[in-house]
């Protein structure tokens, strides 16, 4: 577990290098690229502040996006803080750490201390390399050059998704998981950024919804025979 832990926090942080490279290249001075990720901690908000910045969009509309992002990490602080279970005292900081990987990581464990150990070893070397690489991208952006090209934009995509497909057992699951793709992916055209994201959470009731009905239809055909 620990070993897991590691590799997603190494794998995860050295995207860090494309924010810092984006960030600076959008116009943010070195002090606000690092209080972003000392600060935010969530790369999906900070690339659509960024963007949305580089883009020529005013400051409250990249704020906005990077809100409406930013929005997943309370509902996943539901569910971690029934997991995890944490002492009053440590939860201010522990929310911090709050994030795609951390709760991918700890929901994966059998046991609570099993899950809060993924929790700290994820979030402690996320965020630890996630910070020093936005200062090394940040201080080296002209020398990198096209992040993509290194393809460090797609490694956090890439490692939460290597997290989430074990995940999905049964076919409600992958049903939600392709309704929520569907939605995500349709909407990005027409609606600002971070909204898809919140309307493909949609895609759980609806799915649900259409699981029980067809489950009252089975059942009432069974009565009715």
């Amino acid at each position: 577990m620990v070993r897991d832990a590691l590799g997603v926090g190494v794998a995860v942080g050295l995207s860090g290098f494309a924010f810092g490279v984006t960030s600076a290249g959008s116009g943010l001075s070195l002090l606000q690229t690092c209080a972003l990720s000392l600060l935010v901690f969530t790369g999906a908000s900070q690339f659509a502040l960024v963007g949305a910045l580089a883009a020529g969009g005013g400051a409250v509309t990249a704020a906005a996006g990077a809100f409406f992002l930013g929005v997943r990490n309370a509902f996943y602080g539901l569910r971690l803080s029934q997991l995890l279970a944490l002492p009053r005292a440590v939860r201010p900081f522990a929310a911090q750490w709050v994030i795609d990987e951390t709760t991918a990581v700890s929901l994966a464990q059998p046991t609570r201390r099993a899950a809060r150990l993924g929790f700290l070893v994820t979030g402690l070397s996320l965020y630890v390399l996630w910070n020093l690489t936005t200062l090394l991208g940040a201080l080296g952006a002209d020398a990198i050059g096209d992040t993509k090209a290194w393809g460090l934009d797609a490694a956090g995509p890439a490692v939460f998704l290597a997290l989430l497909a074990p995940m999905l057992r049964t076919g409600t699951e992958r049903a939600v998981a392709a309704v929520a793709v569907l939605l995500g992916l349709g909407l990005l055209p027409v609606l600002p950024a971070g909204v898809p994201v919140l309307v493909a959470a949609l895609a759980a009731p609806v799915v649900l919804w259409a699981h029980g009905r067809r489950n009252a239809s089975r059942g009432d055909g069974e009565e009715a025979r």
